[in-house]
């Protein structure tokens, strides 16, 4: 099965059976950048493989931020890595050293009505203030924007803050789960109308 588009999330947690109960496929790429660069890579190889046209990547995340409120759901139009530092050898925080892509990747917005934001994504699940100035954190979205630049393939992100990147930050992201793939459901089925 080859879904335009391919909505991705992270763990099957953070669509609580929503869109599975919708007959809505999800790719679920497992935590973090490395697993979520892999887990999209291979599902576009599929794609090619198949001689079928490249899809628009949706993905739909929780996040933590220091900016906006608990409930807020926003659109990603950019996206840097919080946590690349190489900054002992004279690179600019965020920065990947020796290579022409941007340390910023931007894509046109697609979900009307949402305020736009700047994903900062991570190995580590925040719970203080993150150094590189962004809207939201997460672990996966830089990955998911990067893959799909390589690829040339559309790209939106849409994410739903459950906590406030602090010390109840855990606490929250599970209390709030259930209302972001509520929240989602609804987007997605808006998306496609």
């Amino acid at each position: 099965m080859f879904p335009n588009p391919l909505l991705v999330m992270a763990l099957p947690l953070e669509s609580q059976g929503v869109f599975e109960r919708a007959g809505i496929p999800v790719l679920y790429t497992g935590v973090g950048k490395v697993n979520a660069a892999y887990a999209l890579t291979k599902r576009l190889g599929e794609y090619r493989s198949a001689g079928i046209a490249m899809p628009r990547v949706i993905n739909f995340g929780t996040a933590g931020s220091r900016r906006h409120v608990t409930g807020t759901v926003l659109e990603c139009h950019a996206f840097v890595q919080r946590d690349m530092d190489v900054t002992g050898l004279g690179v600019p925080l965020g920065v990947t050293p020796f290579e022409e892509i941007p340390a910023r990747i931007e894509f046109p917005t697609s979900f009307d009505g949402l305020p736009n934001g700047v994903c900062g994504s991570g190995d580590s699940f925040v719970m203080t203030e993150a150094a590189l100035e962004c809207d939201v954190v997460d672990m996966e979205g830089y990955a998911l924007a990067k893959v799909c630049w390589l690829e040339g393939v559309e790209f939106s992100a849409v994410k739903y803050v459950t906590d406030g990147a602090d010390h109840a930050a855990g606490q929250d992201w599970h209390s709030n789960l259930k209302l972001a793939a509520d929240r989602f459901l609804g987007l997605y089925r808006l998306e496609r109308q």
